[in-house]
Order: C-alpha cells, then sequence, then structure tokens
C-alpha cells in the first residue's frame, strides 16, 4: 500500500481495497494503451479512480487527466468519490480549475470533453498519463488528439487507460484497435501502428462479486435488455451494436481523390451555424446530378458577421456559388436590432437561402443518397480532403428513441452533418420542379421570391433564379 509523509514527517498509509483479478491485470498493464471493460458492470469507474490515485502516489510530480463526456458525469464517477478516498492532510482540491493537488508534486486534473471546441482549451497541455472513461463516447479524432497531449520531458513512462462498452460514436475505433487488433501498416513508419502498444483486458459483471452482493438485481437487470443490447451490456459482445446511423457508407465507396472540377458544374455552399461551431461545406453536382462534398470548413465562436467573412475568403474568388443553403433559424429577428442573422450574412456581401429542415427526411435522404442507385454507384461522394466530415458521417449515431432519425448528440458530430441535410434536402425541391409542367411553372417565380424575401420558406419558384 502507498505510504505518503506530509511536510512536518507525518506518515500516511493508502489502502484503496481489494482489486479483482481483472482490476489488477488493469493496474499491472505496462502498455502505451490499454483498454479495459466490454460488458457493464466490470469494475471499470473504480479501476480508473484507483489507479490514478496509485499513480499520483507512487510517482511524484506525476500529471494525470481523467476525461469523460460530460461534467456531471465526471463530478459523479469520479471527483466525489476520490475526495472521500484521499488523504486530506497531503492533497488539496481546487473546484474552479478541477484538479487535485498533492504534497509530492503530483496533479490530477478532471476534465470534460466538447469535441472541437475542447481542442483549444487542451492544446499545448502535457500529461504523462491519460485516462478516458467510456471511450466510446468519442471520437477518433478525440482519441487521436488527447494522444497527442502524452509527452514531456520526465522519466514517467506515457500512458493511455481507456474504459469502453460497445456503442457510441467511439465503437469502430475502439473495436478495430483492441478487439479485432487490425493495425494501419503504411510505408511512412510515423503512420504505421505497432500492435504492441495495444492491450485489451476483458471484463464483465461476474469479474465484479463486490457489485453482484451489493446489487443482486443487477445482473436480472442486464439480462432483460433487449436483444442486441443484452449482448452487449451482458456478455460484452462488440458485434452486437455498431452504432452506426449511416451504415450504407463506405470509404471505398464514397471517399475519393480531389479533382479538378469543371467550370460548368454547378456548386453550392451550405452551413450549419452556432458560436460552438460554423460549419460550412461546399459541394458540386456533376451533369448527372451526383453530389461531390469537395470542401469544408468549421471554426467555433464566431460572431455572425465573422462567419460569413469566413465563407467568403474560404471560396475562392474566380469561383462561382449558385446558392448557399442556410438553417431556418437564420431568420429569426434579434430584439436588439431587429435585423436577422441572414440580414447580416447579405450586409456582409453572402446572401443566404432558407433551407428545409426536416430532420428525419433529411438524415433518411442522405442514406438514400449514399446507397448505389441503378448504375451501382452512390449519389453523393466526398473528396478525401474533407476528413472531418467523413469522420462525423461515419460516428454519428441512430437515435436510440427513432431509429429513423440520427441522434443529436454529440453534438459536436452533428454540425457538418446539419450542413449536409440542408443541402440534400433543399436539393429535392429542385428535382422537383424539373417535373413541373410549363404552365404550372408560369405565374410563380414573382410570389417565390416575395416569399423567400419575407423570411417564407424555400421554394422551387426562387432556386429556378
Amino acid at each position: 500500500m502507498p505510504r505518503q509523509k506530509t511536510s512536518d514527517k507525518t506518515e500516511f498509509i493508502w489502502d484503496p481495497g481489494t482489486a479483482n483479478p481483472k482490476q489488477k491485470a488493469f493496474f499491472e498493464s505496462r502498455a502505451l494503451y490499454t483498454a479495459y471493460g466490454g460488458a457493464k458492470g466490470g469494475g471499470k469507474t473504480w479501476a480508473v479512480r484507483t489507479k490514478a490515485l496509485l499513480g499520483a502516489y507512487c510517482h511524484p510530480g506525476i500529471k494525470i487527466l481523467i476525461m469523460r463526456r460530460t461534467y456531471p458525469e465526471l463530478q459523479k464517477n469520479h471527483i466525489e468519490p476520490m475526495l472521500k478516498e484521499v488523504i486530506c492532510e497531503i492533497s488539496s482540491y481546487n473546484a474552479n480549475l478541477h484538479t487535485m493537488y498533492f504534497e509530492n508534486g503530483s496533479i490530477i486534473s478532471f476534465g470534460h470533453w466538447q469535441g472541437d471546441y475542447s481542442e483549444q482549451s487542451y492544446n499545448g497541455q502535457e500529461y504523462d498519463w491519460i485516462f478516458i472513461d467510456e471511450a466510446t463516447q468519442f471520437s477518433w479524432r478525440s482519441f487521436q488528439f488527447l494522444g497527442g497531449l502524452l509527452r514531456g520531458v520526465n522519466d514517467i513512462p506515457r500512458r493511455m487507460y481507456i474504459t469502453c462498452n460497445p456503442g457510441g460514436i467511439g465503437h469502430a475505433w475502439v473495436k478495430r484497435l483492441f478487439i479485432d487488433r487490425e493495425y494501419i501498416k503504411s510505408e511512412n513508419p510515423e503512420e504505421c501502428e505497432n500492435p504492441e502498444d495495444y492491450l485489451f483486458i476483458p471484463a464483465t459483471v461476474e469479474d465484479n462479486e463486490l457489485l453482484l452482493k451489493s446489487s443482486p438485481t443487477y445482473l436480472k437487470m442486464l439480462s432483460s435488455m433487449p436483444e442486441s443490447q443484452r449482448r452487449a451490456y451482458r456478455y460484452g459482445d462488440w458485434s452486437a451494436l455498431s452504432g452506426t446511423y449511416f451504415s450504407e457508407f463506405s470509404e471505398r465507396l464514397h471517399v475519393i481523390k480531389p479533382f479538378p472540377i469543371p467550370r460548368t458544374w454547378r456548386r453550392y455552399m451550405s452551413f450549419d451555424y452556432g458560436l460552438d461551431m460554423f460549419a460550412l461545406l461546399w459541394i458540386c453536382c456533376d451533369p448527372a446530378g451526383r453530389a461531390y462534398v469537395y470542401r469544408e470548413f468549421s471554426a467555433s465562436d464566431l460572431i455572425v458577421g465573422a462567419a460569413a467573412r469566413a465563407a467568403l475568403e474560404n471560396t475562392p474568388t474566380d469561383e462561382k456559388i449558385d446558392i448557399c443553403f442556410a438553417p431556418p433559424d437564420m431568420w429569426q429577428r434579434q430584439k436588439d436590432t431587429g435585423k436577422t442573422m441572414a440580414d447580416v450574412f447579405f450586409e456582409n456581401g453572402l446572401p443566404i437561402l432558407k433551407s428545409d429542415n426536416s430532420r428525419t427526411l433529411g438524415h433518411m435522404l442522405i442514406k438514400e443518397a449514399l446507397s448505389p442507385g441503378q448504375d451501382a454507384q452512390p449519389r453523393l461522394l466526398f473528396f478525401s480532403s474533407c476528413r472531418s466530415t467523413i469522420d462525423d458521417i461515419k460516428n454519428i449515431q441512430a437515435d436510440e428513441e427513432n431509429p429513423n432519425d440520427a441522434a443529436k448528440f454529440p453534438h459536436e458530430c452533428t454540425h457538418r452533418v446539419d450542413a449536409l441535410r440542408y443541402f440534400i434536402t433543399s436539393r429535392i425541391i429542385t428535382a422537383e420542379r424539373k417535373s413541373e409542367s410549363p404552365a404550372e411553372k408560369q405565374g410563380r417565380f414573382n410570389s417565390g421570391y416575395a416569399d423567400y424575401m419575407t423570411g417564407g420558406s424555400i421554394s422551387a419558384d426562387y432556386l429556378r433564379c
């Protein structure tokens, strides 16, 4: 058991309790990346807390980060229990910084991940050990970014420890690395993944005897779940839940190398706006109607005018954009100025058009566009340079309450998909107008234009201009 002394030489002994065999294997792992879990109830959270405190006591000066998706989860599962377990005479907690300090110079920081926005907060920081609790709630990009924070000049070996259950936006990358053990091989050594760096410790509720004794009905609850969830959470079956909403998507089929776009092809912009992320896509269509996402841009903390200017700055001056689609809430009037955000975009030189906001329909249309057509080719493709959009399409989950729709959380996966949805749903109107007779078209343009300019919905008449 770890022994610690205060500045006045008083010695304290910390007894973390008894670990089960799987938890001991987690504590003893020397792999660069160690994953622990599979089924629910395997004692993962206790293992994270205990391993972190062991590190703080046994490695003076170590810098540790414990990460979860949300702060309430962090507070309930880690901060509050650890404050009860630590020896207060040799440690202190700063609630404002969410950091625990120890007499021997060790630090345990607690963080919650908010996607791309969090990258700005953690950029440049260094840690010796990083724990990602419930790692399948983190995207591949987030895992890569956090892995980049494992650095420093001391002799403490760098380690990343993750816990996981099947399902979630990180299901695919966790399964690839730790279950299927399929690793990247490349001529560039920096891009290769070393199989010896990854260790998976599977655990089920049977491994956690303390839980079974204290909550005897927990096993029954797991066993009563629907089949796919029972296989995943009761037995740790990683083939039971894929979690992906756009199951039609395949990098082999949908991702292509960038090519010079013919000047005769129609080009569009489509975006989703919020202070947490302004996500903008550039999309072109070939004469057959196939769409190509060929450029992407995203940034956080942009006020409306700055977002409009960023969109123009990232569009080459010789590039003719036919339409820029925008979410309907851009037409909500501000109480202080009476202006809409669409007005601000127009004042900054970027007219925008109100898109259709049907969530389920829009996501289903994206699925339809990803499916091969009669020519065995999909109607929607992505340039390989649009990596963030590709990752979001791969990671976004199905809504648990409505499997026909995509999930609204985690939010950072939805912005680019929403931008794509606005384009797809609004383009349907263009396709519909082609089937109208000349008599149906005649005389409707002016009314559609007037309706748009007064804040109405997008119409085929306005698109015709």
